[in-house]
């Protein structure tokens, strides 16, 4: 099956020479939520724009359903959705107007009921009738997100939605996120929030400095980078690791109080038996043990790092 979504050798320099994207290539599926990491001026949002039709790339081709972005750009940018991370709202139209305003600019025939689900979905009907001038900052992200599902796109972009916003809109805005999912829609999205991309996203790309350096599975990727951690808290604070535990990738930290061993919770041998062992022979007596799990923020940081 042909992806929804094909890019290839995508790159972007600016006329003052700096070059944001080198040769981007990226397939995603129909029905899965994809998302890109990064840090601040990785081209996320250069990559994101291009798709969009918002900024020109300077080579290469970007297929939306097998339509060329190009050469096709009506029939491609009809079915793409987009939050932006900035707001822009007419600040006097009523909520209700805005997002039926939205739909009709993609000339798509008015649907009173869908229009009315979204504003449900995303806690704004009591709203509806209110300007947008009156609302909150988190209300009018709400509207953001409707305006961009107000012509049932099939791929949806978010770009740091829930950036700055409360915790109820993220909620409501990920329970939407996932019954889209459920009907197919294809979900884009760059986060600060790594927690979420871990929660929610099927795979996972790493942008940095232009360039994708890794696409994977995001089970797959926390199988393989992701790594599990024993705390060991002392009985009485150590002032160094002992030289018969030299052997051992051991770090002190909370100023002697904890020992901390990192391991490969899929390797055939942990080694935490042997460590356990070995403490009790250098004389050190602990009082608890807890272990972790590497989160998907520390492989991110790992990753970029590791490129510096």
């Amino acid at each position: 099956m042909s992806p929804v979504l094909s890019v290839s050798g995508v790159t972007k320099t600016y006329r003052s020479g700096q070059i944001a994207l080198h040769e981007i290539d990226l397939a995603v599926e129909k029905g899965e939520i994809f998302a890109l990491l990064g840090p601040n001026g990785a081209g996320k949002t250069t990559l994101i724009s291009i798709i969009c039709g918002l900024v020109s790339m300077s080579s290469g081709r970007v297929l939306v359903d097998g339509h060329d972005i190009v050469q096709e750009y009506r029939a491609a940018r009809a079915m793409i959705g987009l939050v932006p991370q900035e707001i822009a709202l007419d600040i006097f139209a009523t909520v209700e107007d805005t997002v039926r305003y939205s739909r009709g600019l993609f000339g798509r025939h008015a649907a009173p009921g869908h229009i009315d689900r979204l504003l449900r979905d995303l806690s704004l009907w009591e709203k509806r009738r209110a300007r947008v001038i009156e609302l909150s900052g988190g209300m009018k992200r709400r509207v953001m997100i409707a305006k961009a599902l107000s012509h049932e796109p099939d791929i949806l972009f978010l770009d740091e939605p829930t950036a700055g916003v409360d915790v109820n809109l993220r909620r409501d805005m990920w329970e939407v996120v996932r019954r889209l999912r459920d009907r197919g829609v294809t979900i884009i999205l760059t986060t600060h929030y790594i927690e979420e991309a871990e929660e929610m996203a099927d795979r996972v790309g790493v942008i940095d400095r232009g360039r994708l350096i890794l696409v994977e599975e995001t089970a797959a990727l926390m199988r393989k980078l992701g790594k599990r951690r024993l705390s060991i808290m002392m009985q009485k604070r150590i002032e160094a690791i002992p030289l018969a535990l030299a052997g051992w990738p051991l770090r002190l930290e909370a100023d002697g109080e904890r020992l901390v061993y990192d391991f490969d919770a899929n390797a055939p041998d942990t080694g935490i038996p042997r460590l356990l062992r070995d403490l009790g022979a250098a004389g050190i007596d602990y009082k608890d043990l807890e272990t972790s799990r590497t989160s998907l923020e520390d492989i991110f940081v790992g990753l970029v790092e590791g490129r510096t």
